[in-house]
């Protein structure tokens, strides 16, 4: 079905180009820290990411698209852009629900038309050819004209900004499930709509959710455990730890909450919220039931209704930060002795999309060809994701690292006979031999030992 954003549509493009020259400007104006870089380092360092991320199927081409990606929300991914997002969602979702047994996953409507918490506005859904036979009525007046406009509107369902309501909604059901016991929380993820930079045309986010209830007179501690948790998940992937940091809400942005606390990245332009928590006190779950506040309340000394707490999160401009995080530039001498700047994408082991390469050196192609073919789908049986190099005619090491890739496997003729191959790290350009039979339980025990750090 067409839609429209009603509210500036015919700015859109304009806002667009804006926001990409505040980036730039922004880009110039702000140093990272610890960098010690110029702001021309800095915007190169940009756009050598941006391109990187294009040409490495991160992100699919197209400025406009580049664009959406580097102001943290969702754009079209390409195959590895898609795997790091999956890996990104996945050890979330671990660190949330495995950190305590009383954290449940629910999966809630993207829509609804009559939502009872109403975030300062919402972006409502409607056919386009509505809209356009009420805009050619000419006969109408301007107020007339706003009165079918805002009927029409009012008609539109709404899509959901955030995981919050649903979470409320299903407050009373999973509190049953839970024997009427504190504290407990509810996880969920996927896309949201959100208004991209005061444009009004709602772009989609990769957003994560957890709603957690407590009793008020822990609220606050619980607060600051979720926000240590956090930080530390985010700092656990992190090449560059010190780039992740956390700060407290000011005052005047705290509204109906209590407290908050931000999960902040330090990108090349500036600082921006990867996660923001929320202490909510019990008023949102008391207007989403309303008439039934005898279901909420539980008994802590006398009967109460619990406090709110929630960490909600932009995976999106996540992935961009680990991006930007583990990209380094190495200098190194070519063939000719010349100093040459080569990138690697040093992401952490378990985020990384594509943890080994298979190549093949000299010797009979078929006979490798076959033991590059069963050494993959060994490892995909193991669920080690890998990449068959063996296919292409040449090693390309410049290219893996530039990928992402861990490891590259060279299997050549000495394999043929005494089945040692070789193994490239990309963290350390380090070659080991090492048996054939080896390499899978070396994977496995590698990535497991960093997921564990």
């Amino acid at each position: 079905m067409p839609t429209y954003c009603v509210r500036n549509v015919l700015s859109r493009r304009l806002s667009i180009l804006k926001s990409s020259q505040c980036r730039e400007t922004a880009a110039l104006q702000h140093t990272r820290r610890h960098s010690g870089t110029s702001p021309s380092e800095d915007l190169g360092q940009i756009r050598t990411l941006l391109q990187l991320c294009v040409d490495r199927y991160y992100v699919s081409p197209g400025q406009t698209n580049v664009e959406l990606f580097q102001r943290g929300m969702s754009c079209s991914y390409g195959p590895l852009g898609m795997e790091l997002r999956r890996n990104l969602l996945e050890q979330w979702w671990h660190s949330v629900t495995r950190s305590t047994a009383r954290v449940l996953g629910i999966n809630t409507l993207s829509s609804s038309k009559d939502a009872a918490i109403d975030g300062g506005g919402k972006v409502r859904v409607i056919e386009s050819e509505h809209l356009k036979q009420i805009l050619q009525q000419q006969e109408l007046s301007k107020e007339e004209l706003m009165q079918k406009v805002q009927a029409l509107l009012q008609r539109s369902p709404s899509v959901r900004t955030d995981f919050l309501q649903g979470a409320l909604e299903q407050f009373v059901p999973s509190f049953k499930l839970l024997n009427m016991k504190l504290p407990f929380g509810l996880a969920e993820t996927g896309l949201c709509f959100q208004p991209p930079d005061g444009s009004g045309c709602p772009a989609q986010v990769t957003q994560t959710s957890l709603v957690w209830f407590c009793s008020p007179r822990t609220s606050s501690q619980w607060l600051d455990h979720w926000a240590r948790q956090r930080l530390k998940w985010w700092r656990k992937f992190a090449l560059s730890p010190s780039d992740f940091s956390s700060s407290d809400v000011p005052e005047d942005e705290l509204e109906a909450a209590s407290r908050g606390v931000r999960i902040i990245y330090s990108f090349p332009w500036g600082q921006e919220p990867l996660e923001t928590l929320w202490s909510r006190r019990d008023t949102e779950l008391m207007q989403i039931h309303k008439d039934a506040r005898s279901k909420l309340q539980y008994r802590d000394g006398r009967k109460s209704v619990p406090d709110v707490v929630s960490v909600t999160g932009n995976m999106d401009r996540g992935m961009m930060a680990f991006l930007s995080n583990s990209l380094q530039q190495v200098k190194k001498e070519n063939s000719r002795q010349r100093q040459q700047r080569t990138k690697v994408l040093k992401l952490h082991p378990v985020l990384t999309p594509v943890k080994v390469a298979l190549d093949i050196g000299r010797g009979a192609t078929v006979e490798l060809r076959q033991i590059c073919e069963g050494l993959l789908l060994e490892l995909m049986e193991a669920k080690i994701s890998a990449w068959p190099g063996y296919l292409e005619t040449q090693q390309l090491n410049t290219k893996y690292d530039e990928m992402g890739v861990l490891f590259t496997v060279v299997i050549s003729e000495n394999t043929l006979e005494s089945g040692l191959l070789h193994v490239r790290s990309r963290d350390t350009t380090i070659r080991e031999t090492m048996h054939i039979s080896e390499i899978k339980n070396y994977l496995s025990r590698y990535i497991s030992a960093a997921d564990n750090i």
